[in-house]
């Protein structure tokens, strides 16, 4: 085996040999989470691009099991966890976002159903094989923010501010409601 998070193999090889992956990747290495994040930067002014945002460092463990008496059934349980730079769609600035996330995986074929196992969700396999990398980049993918914003508006750096110290609130369609008003 040379990279087990990269080789395609079966669940049921990782299970029998008690597979132990430890992860401490660049997230360069992940292509999927890599054109997530450039589309998303790619609002952003080129000076403003934050440097070296590609060698993110991927980390976590993943180990393969049994979950069964008679090793039917493999399961996956790990974490990992990266921090990302994306654009703060309050600011348009960048902002960096921890993403972790705990995995608690059976692999099993379409016939089972997801009560069946607990804790464990299911991963329903399309193929036989699976490179163990895919699962990793699928459940951070799961967690991404569907907007991404600093925590508090305060740590927004560009908020436009009046001369009295408010922040200036954009209406975007005030010029809609005055043409409105005037038909009236």
């Amino acid at each position: 085996m040379g990279n087990p998070l990269r080789d395609l193999c079966t669940p049921s090889e990782l299970a029998a040999s008690g597979q132990l992956i430890e992860i401490a990747e660049k997230i360069s290495s992940f292509d999927h989470l890599v054109r997530i994040i450039e589309t998303d930067l790619l609002a952003l002014d080129p000076a403003r691009l934050p440097p070296n945002w590609r060698d993110a460092v991927v980390a976590g463990q993943l180990s393969f099991g049994v979950a069964d008496a008679l090793g039917g059934l493999v399961v996956l349980d790990g974490q990992v966890a990266v921090t990302v730079d994306m654009v703060c769609q309050r600011c348009l600035q960048p902002v960096r976002i921890p993403l972790a996330t705990e995995l608690r995986f059976v692999f099993a074929d379409q016939q089972h159903s997801a009560g069946e196992y607990g804790d464990y969700e299911v991963w329903e396999l399309q193929e036989e094989t699976l490179r163990p990398a895919d699962v990793v980049q699928e459940a951070l993918t799961m967690v991404m923010p569907l907007v991404a914003m600093h925590v508090e508006s305060a740590d927004c750096s560009e908020l436009q501010v009046v001369e009295d110290g408010k922040e200036e609130t954009i209406r975007p369609f005030a010029a809609l409601k005055k043409q409105m008003e005037r038909e009236d």
